[in-house]
């Protein structure tokens, strides 16, 4: 494991256990005990909310849980960390408060284990694929608790399956979406969410999405996320070893970038910016909830943190903020109003997009914000609640027409895969040279791309998401 990134580790750990140790500020052992049984009980469809469910106290016991569990496999799998490991820890957080537990994630980490003994290969090339796919963690719950045909061991069944063909289908969909949508993983459980759900109708099941919506917890929650994104900031430029201005002349180029995938900022501006960006992001994704007049509970908070985890690798204020614009004007211009559950996490998840405001410019990442505002309530139905990451299939769907689409006919150029520079930057650890980052935002022609063997080869072995 390369220095550079020796702390992502301890710092992991030390979160996880601040999580489960405020759960259990909150309420009594015996009521998060309780709690833990409804969580674990219950069939995970979009949207169930652990805080609703559970109670606060079991909610942030269980995201702590699955934190420490992903975070051990990552480690003792041999993968090495890295910016996306940041990515990662923020998806498992935040989606541990309304759809994973500590429970149905495992029969899809035992498959994609099986894939990699399949394909004789060491377990660290697909961890991060197996943490992701848990994506559809809602399916293995259904099917052992919910489904007609429903038994234990039908849901573990099908969460092995899901673990064992995800990566293959995840590293295909990578290079059709051209970084421009970060949530890979969640594009690639849609499509096969769109597949399992017509099978399970044929055979008289019927999925459904859900509603399960905590509300009253804005004060607490307030002051938790204020105190977290708030000591982020102040560690990031008091305590990196490095001089203040450093870090927001560091801060300052990242603001700089595109975004677009796969950008791995804790490589190329170290820890100081980097915990700046994050606790940044983690503020401003609390602002939206609360200026839209939302709901502080699991769901949005996994929203937030899972902003948090990509401020480590694509997102940050320039790029992320026309996207929620584009969600919240949206949201009106479908005569609804933007605090309707689905449309608050559109307005945090819909940052998937964050590239096409980056690398096209803030009034594209408008656009992107307004198309996801409305499909992504459409999307939901075919994979009927199945697929977590909804707004990264939804996201997937966009870039792909956006993309070829804005290229060719507003900026001119022949649409191109990924720039082989970026891939780069997520393959290699070693620090790299940021001086020249410029704020052109794409107006640069990109480079020819890497072969199609080559890229596909790359995208499974470093897989990336979401959402």
């Amino acid at each position: 494991m390369q220095n550079r990134y020796k702390n992502i580790f301890p710092a992991t750990l030390v979160f996880s256990i601040g999580l489960m140790l405020l759960g259990m500020l909150l309420e009594a052992p015996l009521d998060i005990l309780k709690g833990l049984w409804h969580i674990v009980t219950m069939q995970d469809l979009l949207i169930t909310d652990y805080v609703s469910i559970g109670g606060p106290g079991a909610a942030l016991v269980n995201a702590g849980l699955v934190t420490i569990i992903s975070i051990c496999l990552i480690k003792f799998s041999g993968d090495p960390f890295n910016g996306f490991t940041i990515v990662e820890m923020g998806l498992m957080a935040g989606f541990s408060l309304f759809g994973k537990n500590f429970l149905n994630i495992w029969p899809i980490i035992l498959g994609t284990w099986l894939y990699a003994r399949y394909q004789k290969e060491p377990f660290s090339k697909h961890a991060s694929v197996a943490l992701l796919a848990t994506s559809l963690a809602p399916l293995v719950s259904y099917m052992a608790l919910g489904s007609i045909h429903a038994s234990l061991p039908l849901g573990a069944l099908t969460g092995v399956g899901i673990g064992f063909l995800l990566p293959s289908l995840s590293a295909y969909t990578y290079k059709v979406q051209n970084g421009m949508n970060l949530y890979n993983m969640g594009f690639a459980c849609g499509l096969f969410a769109m597949m399992i759900v017509p099978v399970l109708t044929a055979f008289g099941d019927s999925p459904d999405s859900v509603l399960y919506w905590a509300t009253g917890y804005n004060l607490g929650f307030i002051a938790v996320l204020t105190l977290l994104c708030s000591s982020l900031i102040v560690l990031g430029v008091f305590f990196t070893g490095i001089p203040p201005w450093s870090v927001w002349a560091g801060y300052r180029r990242l603001l700089s970038t595109t975004g677009r995938a796969p950008s791995d900022y804790l490589r190329m501006f170290g820890y100081g910016p980097v915990m700046v960006n994050i606790g940044v992001n983690g503020l401003l994704g609390m602002a939206y909830v609360l200026l839209v007049g939302g709901d502080l509970n699991g769901p949005t908070i996994g929203g937030i943190f899972t902003i948090m985890g990509f401020s480590a690798f694509g997102k940050h204020a320039r790029n992320i903020l026309p996207v929620m614009l584009g969600v919240y004007i949206g949201a009106y211009g479908m005569h609804h109003t933007p605090d309707y559950p689905s449309l608050q996490l559109a307005g945090l998840f819909g940052t998937t997009l964050a590239p096409i405001s980056g690398h096209f410019g803030w009034p594209y990442g408008i656009l992107a914000g307004f198309i996801h505002a409305s499909l992504v309530l459409q999307t939901g139905g075919p994979v009927a609640g199945l697929n977590l990451y909804n707004n990264g299939f939804s996201g997937g769907l966009i870039a792909i027409v956006l993309y070829p689409t804005i290229t060719a006919i507003a900026r001119k150029r022949r649409p191109t895969l990924q720039n082989e520079d970026y891939y780069d930057l997520f393959e290699e650890s070693a620090p790299i040279d940021t001086s020249d980052l410029s704020e052109t935002h794409g107006e640069t022609a990109p480079e020819e791309p890497p072969e199609n063997e080559a890229l596909e080869a790359w995208a499974r072995k470093n897989f990336l998401d979401p959402e």
